[in-house]
């Protein structure tokens, strides 16, 4: 039982069903798991032993049993779980009560089976301030941002699964740091209802797994309509992609550029097509347009709290709303036209192909412990609103994770997880996890 922290999430499923184990025992094995290895990863804000044992006892004698039956998971820490405090990576909430309801999404999952253990470490605001989490592949690492100890959390083996939110690169990049899958839904595909949501233009909450079956699976059980049906189809014909250096390729580490190159040689030699697409040049000012919107939104929800709170925010997220607050309304429309713009204009662009690979960083997680990383890689992505996948590749010269980002056309996530699903198949299993 003690190696049952390792096992993916249909497997732990199908195993329960069977009976070789029960939901106490997968919550058992991961606190195991966080006890042991929390004092040099960090990823808990508020871990709650009793509260997720009693829940697992709950499912154990449940007559029915959900798709999530006893998966063990970590929230992060700007969504709402009942019982527990949401202090959102901020001192300002560092005494905050527990909340009375939980999200919208927590709901969902629990409903299907999961247990909650706790919440995971998000940066300040779901922003660049880090919080306390390590890289647990190397612990002077950054484990990326702003979903920090939800990546974390799943890539040890704290937790089978996690949520997390992307308003820039939140899911994508620190899921690729940490060697996981990390899903992005179309944007509005999963409801915000008990999350923070200062960036209703770009909000999206997403998901962490350590494959794309079990990634399928989450977010089959919190994505409102049924675009995810949680059981990913097998490819009658292997997929026509569109290799996408994006607009920022300048500044891709040479690891990752030689990775991408393989990882299209790979899947060319099993089957797929692949073309290099140049984007158009107006896909260029994406990530001016991202800012304008970013600092315009977040400015007019934290106004209030920044009047009240100054000195207890981070002089980097004082600076982004101070910047807001200087943007025109007329500024701001201009961004959200250009946005539609941009969307239409990738709606053809990718005609013709399933999808499109492309970085999910610019490389490794950097030696740092102040920063994130840069989330440029997935910019573009999270303005356009569509469904972004990474899926672990292999390993960069400093021994850490590197990723593939698969993207699709809006609101073909099915197809976007399927065409993953078929790209993880063919690299060598296991060959980016701390279990192997």
């Amino acid at each position: 039982m003690q190696q049952l922290y390792k096992l993916n999430l249909r497997d732990f499923i199908a195993g329960a069903r069977e009976n070789r184990w029960t939901a106490v025992d997968g919550t058992r094995a991961c606190l195991e798991r966080a006890e042991a290895l929390e004092p040099a990863v960090r990823a808990w804000e508020y871990l709650d032993r009793g509260y997720a044992l009693a829940r697992a006892k709950e499912v154990d004698i449940a007559v029915v049993r959900g798709p999530l039956h006893g998966v063990p998971v970590a929230i992060k820490d700007i969504i709402d779980v009942a019982t527990m405090p949401t202090r959102y990576g901020s001192p300002v909430y560092a005494s905050a009560k527990p909340v009375l309801q939980s999200a919208a999404c927590v709901t969902a999952l629990e409903r299907a089976g999961a247990i909650v253990l706790g919440k995971s470490v998000t940066t300040e605001f779901a922003y660049y301030t880090p919080g306390k989490t390590r890289n647990p592949w190397n612990p002077r690492h950054t484990p990326g941002g702003s979903s920090m100890g939800s990546a974390a959390s799943v890539a040890c083996g704290m937790a089978m699964g996690a949520l997390g939110t992307q308003t820039n690169g939140s899911v994508i990049r620190p899921a690729a740091f940490c060697g996981v899958v990390g899903f992005k839904p179309s944007f509005g595909a999963v409801s915000n209802h008990g999350t923070l949501d200062p960036w209703p233009t770009l909000d999206h909450t997403g998901v962490f797994a350590r494959d794309v079956a079990g990634a399928a699976l989450l977010a089959s059980v919190v994505v409102d309509d049924e675009r995810v049906s949680g059981s990913i189809p097998v490819r009658a014909q292997p997929p026509r992609l569109a290799l996408v250096r994006s607009p920022v390729w300048h500044a891709a580490e040479n690891a990752q550029k030689q990775m991408l190159a393989s990882n299209a040689t790979t899947l060319t030699a099993a089957g797929a097509t692949i073309e290099e697409l140049q984007l158009s040049a107006s896909f260029d000012d994406a990530l001016q347009v991202h800012r304008v919107i970013l600092a315009y939104e977040g400015a007019r929800h934290f106004a209030e709290l920044q009047q009240r709170h100054r000195a207890d925010i981070s002089a980097r997220f004082n600076e982004l709303l101070d910047e807001g607050a200087a943007i025109s309304d007329t500024q701001y429309q201009l961004a959200l036209d250009a946005t539609q713009q941009l969307r239409r204009e990738f709606a053809r662009t990718i005609e013709g192909y399933d999808a499109l690979i492309t970085p999910p960083a610019a490389g490794e997680a950097p030696a740092t412990l102040e920063e994130t990383g840069s989330p440029a890689f997935c910019t573009l992505w999270t303005l356009l609103g569509v469904p972004a996948i990474t899926i672990p590749v292999g390993l960069g010269p400093a021994g850490l994770p590197l990723g593939l980002q698969i993207v699709g056309p809006a609101e073909r996530d099915d197809r976007t997880l399927g065409i993953a699903a078929w790209c993880e198949s063919q690299f060598v299993a296991g060959q980016t996890s701390l279990f192997r």
